[in-house]
């Protein structure tokens, strides 16, 4: 937050004890109590078994909660949302429609067809596939198939999918670099919590005529039809996305995101021990995003925070007003012991 005194600049610095800070990787152990139960709660209100999570304010990107939320890690298939990110401002922008055909590689089919045990849409080889059917497999069904031959199609290889999904995670400023458009084991495929979230933010907000696709619960190619794997939208009301994700090397993850009461929270998890799991704490996690973190405004634009005093002007001080609204996200536990500082160079010179 900027705050201006005449031509002077000084910086408000907001600080709370529980907002964003790493948890502990292991939970506190379900018998402490009295102050060892009170500090692990202040360390972590959260308190989820995933190796890495992020909560974030769905209507402004406000970051919520954090654990492990900017460390880079294995994405498995939530990286895929880049590859929408990418094919959806395509078509906002003309360079390529709904209807435009592509061709299903024998690379596309070797790597993530029928013959695979990763997520496919069955696409034969040789077929010729729309885009509309290509992202509702890939969105949907978490094809690698289908996501592979939408790569191939925008950017001639997986490739040179991965060198622009890297320039492009660069260009929003998001965490990440990619080594494919599967999501798939590679050591150039890492993101962080917060950069899964971002992008799923832009998604919901950018291309808001195409995220109902995210919603649907199934989807049905060449007579075949699968399930949405995402725990949510049957679990709990309100769910409308996003993507999960499951490699052995980066355990089970979910990116999903909802409304209730007319407020929107996405949620990141990543490194859960099992589906089963997954499907336990996805709403969970959810649940306490819409009851126990919450926005809070500190310091509303135009308000006067602070008095500075001038050295050799007509006036001995100045007041220090906020030129921008100020918020922070954090546990409802933590409201009442947040305190602020105002920082700026004393005495200030007329």
């Amino acid at each position: 937050m900027r705050l201006i005194a005449t031509s002077l600049l000084a910086v408000a610095l907001v600080t709370t004890s529980a907002l964003a800070q790493p948890a502990p990787q292991t939970p506190p152990p379900a018998q402490a109590s009295g102050p060892d139960a009170a500090a692990d709660f202040a360390a972590d209100p959260l308190n989820t078994s995933a190796t890495y999570a992020f909560i974030m304010d769905g209507d402004n990107g406000l970051p919520l909660y954090s654990k492990r939320g900017d460390e880079l890690m294995v994405p498995a298939s939530m990286s895929k949302l880049m590859l929408y990110y990418i094919v959806f401002t395509r078509i906002k922008e003309g360079r390529l429609k709904m209807d435009t055909e592509f061709t299903v590689s024998e690379h596309a089919w070797r790597t993530g067809g029928a013959g695979t045990d990763g997520s496919t849409m069955f696409l034969p080889v040789n077929a010729h596939v729309t885009v509309d059917d290509l992202l509702h497999g890939a969105i949907i069904v978490s094809g690698n198939d289908a996501c592979i031959t939408l790569a191939e199609g925008i950017a001639g290889s997986e490739e040179n999918y991965a060198r622009e999904a890297t320039a492009k995670a660069k260009e929003l400023g998001i965490d990440a670099t990619f080594g494919n458009a599967s999501g798939l084991d590679n050591p150039n495929e890492r993101m962080s919590a917060h950069a899964i979230a971002t992008l799923a933010y832009k998604i919901i907000h950018e291309f808001p005529e195409y995220y109902p696709i995210f919603s649907q619960t199934s989807f049905t190619y060449n007579k075949i039809t699968q399930p949405n794997r995402n725990p949510l939208l049957k679990e709990l009301p309100g769910s409308d996305g996003v993507k999960t994700g499951h490699l052995e090397v980066s355990g089970y993850g979910l990116v999903g995101s909802a409304v209730q009461d007319g407020k929107r929270r996405i949620i990141v998890l990543q490194g859960l021990a099992s589906e089963t799991e997954r499907k336990k704490e996805g709403p969970r996690v959810m649940r306490s995003a819409f009851a126990d973190f919450k926005t809070a405004k500190l310091v509303d634009k135009g308000a006067q925070v602070a008095t500075a005093p001038v050295w050799l002007g007509e006036e001995k001080a100045v007041p220090l007003v906020a030129t921008q609204d100020a918020s922070a996200g954090l546990h409802i536990s933590s409201l009442k012991s947040v305190k602020s500082q105002v920082v700026f160079k004393t005495p200030l010179y007329a």
